[in-house]
């Protein structure tokens, strides 16, 4: 992983420096709210419902145990004892007090850590494949180019105040696990006659309007990568829509001018960009390529765990679950689920997070992942490894067996946490998880992603869930909308709302009679909810869900 250079500590240091003298003014009333937000958002701190939140990137996902355990302390020492993993592969905490947000920022940067361009109008944390590097997959992993667009985009003196945020992700394989096409710029690594490049995906976007990327170059060689992208960014600046916040995202601009005539314009503007950079990013990505070389992997026999499998159910149930392949055949890409039945998906613990970071050190070459669905990954681990992990992570209750399951939910903060949010998310994803635990049914369900938010701005990316829920306040009353047939891998779909909502003591029997209908339509086990979903459509789950109606229809 990229480790800070003498210039980053340095920068990282004054930008630290600048923001706690910015908070020592807000503090002693010489700037206001109005004019401190700006300065805030740009160091990651929100006002929230009940308290400040700080938002801390991970960039690509990608950390080793000493970041985590100062994670852990941020945690202990100025929160209430956790953190939590978001969509955006970020860390937020939701209940710091302002003076004490410079200390943490400090103590951040002692790991090469921040929290610069978690919000504002601005290029976000860059985010990528949570099995980068791991997979079996991949053409080439994605982070060392994940790192070049982070240092490329990071106090970009263009780019700190566009018509909206921006979002970038990236993936090195054709199973997209990063949902590039609900991003404002996806890439997808390819290979092309021995070259390496890009497939560039442009215009993605959940919230209010929610819109498939489209594709605008199915290849950018990695020498023009940056140049085309400076291109692209720039177009979207100068002409994004600026009059209205919520036509401002580059999907918008996308739609209202066409993909073609977007394309037209990124091809003139890359004529511009491509001889200012002269080749000094392609030394600077070789430079970075060197902090990504793959771990030394150890050999040894894999029949300790050949043994465990056989012989221990619960331990099978777990490797079937939440185990991944590794493009080392002796070695396994472990998901630790933070989700266990009845818990807040992507919280986790001070403690847990140290026993993850432990594990990490001890087995896994000091490597650990975020993932957008709000789990964390041990990316390299050797065979014989995996029953010592597996009993450590059931002592901390981090061994749920449930991955890809309907009990491993996305939901953002909701209305416990968000100022934003018009509905609780939080609640509902633990009395699903519960009742779906109490019936003994998701391993008999399968493959089955729901995924929840709390307000249209779609941070629990409803839209791309196999059953996305929405919640809103209707006349002071919160209501939730159901959508079917979402999607967010390669083949990526906005999912399709069912009908009228659901009061909030009538959502987890409605997801009960999805799931009920959709047991009784599948072909066979083998076919998954997205699968029957394609096949039959959406009359037989919305005769399940309005019973009524249909009894009035007839």
């Amino acid at each position: 992983m990229y480790r800070y250079s003498e210039f980053d500590t340095a920068f990282l240091a004054e930008r630290n420096a600048q923001f706690r003298a910015q908070v020592e003014r807000r503090i002693d009333g010489s700037l206001t709210e109005d004019e401190f937000k700006p300065l805030r958002l740009m160091n990651g701190l929100y006002l929230q419902l009940h308290a400040y939140m700080l938002r801390v990137a991970i960039p690509y996902g990608t950390l080793n145990s000493a970041q985590m355990r100062q994670l852990a302390l941020l945690a202990e020492k100025w929160d209430k004892g956790y953190g939590h993993f978001t969509t955006r592969q970020n860390i937020q905490y939701n209940w710091p007090k302002l003076n004490d947000v410079p200390d943490m920022l400090d103590a951040l940067s002692e790991v090469g850590m921040h929290a610069i361009q978690t919000s504002g109008n601005t290029i976000r944390n860059v985010t990528a494949d949570h099995f980068a590097g791991a997979a079996a997959d991949e053409v080439a992993d994605p982070r060392p180019y994940a790192e070049l667009l982070r240092q490329w985009s990071t106090d970009h003196p263009e780019f700190q105040f566009m018509p909206r945020k921006f979002k970038i992700a990236i993936t090195g394989s054709e199973n997209d696990r990063a949902v590039i096409k609900a991003h404002d710029i996806g890439l997808q690594l390819v290979e092309r006659d021995g070259v390496l490049g890009a497939r560039v995906i442009v215009g993605g976007g959940l919230g209010r309007t929610p819109m498939i990327g489209k594709e605008l170059s199915d290849f950018v060689a990695f020498d023009d990568l940056l140049a085309y992208l400076e291109a692209t960014v720039s177009v979207w600046n100068q002409i994004g829509r600026r009059d209205n916040k919520y036509k401002a995202r580059i999907k918008i601009t996308v739609h209202e001018h066409g993909i073609d005539a977007i394309r037209s314009k990124v091809n003139e503007r890359f004529l511009q960009t491509r001889p200012q950079f002269k080749g000094a990013d392609m030394n600077l990505l070789e430079e970075i390529k060197g902090h990504f070389a793959p771990p030394t992997y150890r050999d040894g026999s894999v029949v300790s765990f050949e043994s465990a499998y056989t012989n221990d159910p619960v331990f099978r149930s777990w490797v079937d679950t939440n185990i991944a392949p590794h493009k080392n055949a002796d070695h396994a890409i472990i998901t630790i689920s933070i989700k266990k039945h009845g818990a807040t998906p992507g919280d986790a613990t001070a403690e847990q997070m140290r026993v993850m970071a432990d594990l990490a050190e001890e087995f896994a070459y000091d490597e650990l992942r975020i993932s957008h669905e709000q789990n964390v990954i041990l990316p390299h681990v050797h065979k014989s490894d995996l029953p010592a992990i597996h009993a450590k992570l059931k002592e901390y209750e981090l061994a749920t067996a449930n991955i890809g399951l309907i009990s491993d939910i996305i939901a953002c903060p909701g209305m416990d946490y968000c100022a934003l949010a018009t509905a609780r998310s939080i609640p509902v994803a633990q009395q699903i998880a519960t009742r779906f635990d109490e019936l003994k049914l998701e391993h008999d369900i399968g493959h089955l992603k729901i995924k929840i938010s709390g307000c249209i701005n779609a941070c629990g990316h409803h839209h791309v869930g196999h059953i996305g829920i929405l919640g809103l306040d209707r006349a002071g009353v919160e209501n939730y909308q159901i959508t079917l047939g979402g999607d967010g891998t390669d083949t990526a779909a906005i999912g399709d709302r069912t009908g009228p909502g659901f009061a909030y003591d009538e959502i987890v029997p409605a997801v009960e009679r999805i799931v009920e209908a959709y047991l009784e339509q599948r072909e066979s086990a083998e076919e998954t909810f997205l699968e029957t979903y394609r096949r039959v459509g959406m009359a037989p789950f919305k005769a399940a869900l309005y019973p009524e109606a249909q009894a009035n229809a007839a």
